[in-house]
């Protein structure tokens, strides 16, 4: 059953009791990158293997996304400052135990392309915070393939 989250800013991202970051070098330039992320909501399944469905909703400061097992958000976006950030919170949510969670997207220049930081910072109950951290690696993997897929994808 879905269940309100509670209200963060960005700030949360430093602060979070559950905090991974994971980074990786694409050959895509920050513009494409951040356009892939912001303005190509619907684009996301394309790429991100986990995700879907993903979709602007509103005025485009909500999204909705579906992930593959069932879960299901209804996020805020914190910030889309092109091309160095985009970041979003989880406002509704169906995953139990989750009370709070921020993803910021991290973009700089790399040579010709761009270095991607993806902080995932989160909380919960105790039980969803052991179950986080142990999905660590998997996350991490799931980062490293929808990068890869997204470099791709931006190439063509």
């Amino acid at each position: 059953m879905a269940h309100q989250l509670r209200a963060v800013g960005l700030d949360f991202v430093e602060s979070a009791p559950v905090r991974f970051v994971f980074v990786r070098e694409m050959a895509a330039p920050p513009e494409a990158v951040h356009r892939a992320l912001a303005d190509d909501v619907p684009g996301w399944p394309e790429w991100f293997s986990a995700v879907t469905l993903a979709r602007s909703t509103g005025d485009g400061s909500t999204r909705e996304i579906h992930l593959k097992g069932g879960g299901r958000f209804q996020e805020t976006v914190l910030a889309s400052e092109a091309p160095e950030v985009y970041a979003y919170r989880v406002d509704v949510a169906n995953a139990p135990g989750l009370r709070t969670l921020v993803e910021e997207w991290r973009l700089a220049p790399s040579g010709a392309g761009t270095r991607v930081r993806w902080t995932l910072a989160t909380d919960g109950t105790a039980a969803y915070r052991l179950v986080a951290k142990l999905a660590r690696p998997g996350l991490g993997r799931a980062f490293r393939d929808a990068v890869t897929a997204l470099d791709r994808r931006l190439a063509k």
